[in-house]
């Protein structure tokens, strides 16, 4: 199976995720999840962003309107954190906190945990992963810090950065998926979708 030959339902609103199954041509429903969206810290992160992505996924097919559960649908839903020493780091509260974690994360290595659930309708199928990306920033300098906060891009991204925007130019390099990193590890789910 292709991800071009079924509904996708996109359970999330962000505008990444969005993007990326528009410039497939995927035919998709966007349903934003209402659930709570707290990790469990007694978790790994790979576990916390996996449970989080089930939470989404079940809450999208309960909430879906009867007409598309009477499809074959694929439900989609995911979940990003940034780890770095063993710890998550979420989204900023406000800018000093952005100021924070940027400063704690400059030329150092982190990775970038998403998790994924993909729900088959028709069948019940679920798929639950989770995918990790080391990213390394270079050693950028407090006013540059400054002026990217400026931007207002970090204040709602998971380690206070969007490395397909203005802060492509700070990251020093990626090993694994990109996609991954931009919040959706869209090349995993396709290669397990195309084995369905």
């Amino acid at each position: 199976m292709k991800i071009n030959d079924v509904k996708i339902v996109l359970a999330s609103g962000s505008p990444r995720r969005i993007e990326m199954l528009q410039k497939d041509g995927a035919d998709s429903v966007i349903i934003k999840p209402g659930c709570e969206e707290n990790l469990n810290t007694e978790l790994t992160p790979q576990q916390a962003v996996m449970s989080l992505a089930l939470r989404k996924n079940l809450w999208v097919l309960d909430s879906m309107p009867e007409d598309l559960r009477a499809e074959d649908c694929l439900v989609l839903s995911a979940d990003t954190v940034v780890v770095y020493d063993g710890k998550i780091i979420g989204k900023p509260e406000d800018e000093e906190d952005a100021f924070r974690i940027l400063s704690m994360l400059r030329g150092k290595e982190h990775y970038v945990c998403s998790g994924a659930c993909i729900t088959r309708t028709s069948t019940g199928t679920k798929y639950v992963f989770a995918e990790s990306t080391t990213v390394k920033f270079k050693d950028y300098s407090d006013e540059e810090i400054r002026s990217y906060i400026a931007t207002g891009e970090p204040m709602d991204k998971a380690g206070a950065y969007a490395i397909q925007g203005g802060f492509a130019p700070y990251i020093e390099y990626t090993e694994g998926n990109m996609d991954n990193v931009i919040g959706f590890p869209y090349k995993t789910i396709k290669e397990i979708i195309s084995k369905w």
